[in-house]
């Protein structure tokens, strides 16, 4: 059985809710990270409209924060590349003194990731989308791999997607992608992740291996539910699994995870590092942000100790 002592909540969870943004029903699934003397991040904000728009917020101990009411705004050389209305799931990692921001942009054929970067969450320049549609998650690893641009990313479909697999991809300049490896996928028929997978926050490096920890999707008789789980990639050739998490990392066990707009849901969309210990920040039932806590080293213990 998969042991939840591994990852502590913080009690005062949850830490982000619809009251940080006037105008917002919901704050869910936002990508946050450590910026300057504090931390910033780029939230996703579903406003009353239920339309996801992207905002940023501000935070000196990343618990309590400051999101700003307006939705972010982004600068384009190009007309034809620009954030659609209905933007979500962000994630940002930072490659020297630029943060790349990534997030589920869309256009007429469906989703598709979008990319921008800024060095100060003010201003924000978006380039080329890296993906065609459909695809819903994808995150930047925090340095070149074998010199090139390096990200996981999850093709999906127009719909809910009742499938999905992790798959592995490199560009030498941020534009033109290509040798696209497949990581991993769904498990069995039964079980938290037989129906689909996606990456998680950033990919962090050990000397055990890229630590990813990443969501698996069951369904139910009531529906999807979404579980956190943890791999271990190897470090040059990320797209080889060393160790993959058997049982799960965090479950929707408390109320604040089991009821909301989407129940049952613990969503991993970010994660910082203080120290020897890693900050998980999770969206739960697609309502909140809460946050949990484990020691770096416990984390690669388990997903060995408990791993396929």
């Amino acid at each position: 059985m998969a042991n939840e002592t591994v990852f502590k909540r913080y009690k005062g969870n949850p830490i982000v809710s619809a009251k940080a943004v006037p105008y917002a029903n919901s704050i869910h699934n936002s990508a946050i990270v450590q910026f300057g003397k504090g931390f910033a991040g780029v939230f996703r904000v579903d406003g009353k409209d239920l339309y996801a728009r992207l905002h940023v917020g501000w935070s000196k101990d990343g618990i309590h924060w400051d999101i700003n009411p307006e939705p972010l705004k982004m600068k384009s050389g190009d007309p034809d590349v620009i954030v659609n209305e209905y933007s979500y799931d962000p994630r940002v990692t930072r490659i020297g003194s630029t943060y790349y921001v990534t997030w589920c942009n869309s256009n007429h054929l469906g989703p598709l990731i979008g990319l921008a970067i800024t060095k100060d969450f003010k201003t924000f320049k978006q380039l080329e989308n890296p993906l065609p549609p459909a695809n819903r998650n994808c995150m930047l690893f925090p340095r070149k791999i074998n010199k090139k641009f390096a990200i996981l990313h999850r093709p999906s479909d127009r719909g809910h997607t009742p499938f999905g697999d992790i798959f592995y991809a490199t560009s030498p300049d941020l534009i033109h992608w290509g040798c696209h490896r497949f990581v991993f996928g769904s498990v069995g028929v039964n079980g938290w992740q037989s129906t689909k997978v996606g990456p998680g926050p950033v990919p962090i490096e050990t000397d055990e291996g890229w630590l990813l920890i990443y969501h698996g999707v069951w369904t139910s008789c009531n529906g999807y539910l979404y579980y956190a789980g943890g791999a271990l990639l190897d470090l040059d050739k990320p797209w080889k699994v060393l160790f993959r998490t058997k049982d799960y990392l965090l479950a929707p066990h408390e109320p604040y995870e089991r009821v909301g707009d989407v129940p049952n849901v613990v969503f991993p969309s970010s994660a910082v590092v203080l120290a020897d210990t890693l900050r998980l920040y999770y969206g739960c039932a697609d309502t909140c942000i809460s946050m949990a806590e484990a020691k770096l080293k416990d984390i690669i213990r388990f997903i060995k100790a408990h791993s396929f």
